[in-house]
């Protein structure tokens, strides 16, 4: 049977055509975006956009050479740069939990 042979209206006898795309697949089953974590996010923005998310890889690995550089050439100021920046994480750690504790 070739391409022009086979039946393209919604009419067609072949009893597999009329099955459903997706079996058992109950769409209260499937978890909304925001219930993802971060990795699961990242995961599901790169496969719905793979060059995007190659760009993401990219500029990431540009900016960890980056950072190794500037701790190579400022070990000094790389090394305050560096605890500045965890103390800031960290309080945005603490300010996050204690507004998602709030909202529960």
């Amino acid at each position: 049977m070739t391409d022009t042979d086979r039946s393209v209206d919604a009419e067609s006898g072949d009893p597999a055509d009329s099955a459903p795309l997706s079996d058992g697949v109950d769409p209260e089953d499937v978890p909304e975006f925001g219930d993802l974590s971060i990795p699961q996010r990242a995961f599901v923005a790169a496969a719905q956009n793979p060059s995007r998310g190659l760009l993401v890889v990219g500029l990431f690995a540009f900016a960890l050479a980056f950072y190794a550089a500037f701790w190579l050439s400022f070990p000094r100021v790389a090394g305050l740069l560096s605890a500045v920046a965890l103390i800031v994480a960290a309080v945005a750690a603490l300010v996050y939990r204690l507004l998602d504790g709030a909202a529960r």
